[in-house]
């Protein structure tokens, strides 16, 4: 987030740079705080959900990007797969 930037504005941003993808109905999903999610520091992060159309492509400092299915997700650091799990369960990925 930069200076003077909401939260919202920062994820629009960031969707952008790290997908080339412009998200539209932007919502935030929740915030995950647990002291024990990243064992480097305590740390929050507030999830946002939205829609975009056309392919992501990695830029940035993303090393890549993709679309995968709740079968096909990757391995992924800290609580991430909860935070895709909670997605999932909520039925947020509906085509």
């Amino acid at each position: 987030m930069d200076y003077g930037e909401s939260y919202e504005m920062a994820a629009l941003r960031e969707a952008f740079e790290e997908t080339g993808l412009e998200v539209k109905d932007l919502r935030q999903f929740h915030t995950y705080s647990d002291p024990s999610r990243d064992a480097r520091q305590h740390t929050a992060s507030t999830v946002f959900i939205g829609k975009a159309e056309g392919s992501p492509v990695a830029g940035d400092d993303a090393g890549r990007a993709g679309l995968f299915s709740e079968e096909t997700m990757p391995r992924l650091v800290f609580d991430h797969a909860k935070i895709l799990a909670d997605y999932f369960a909520a039925g947020k990925c509906s085509a």
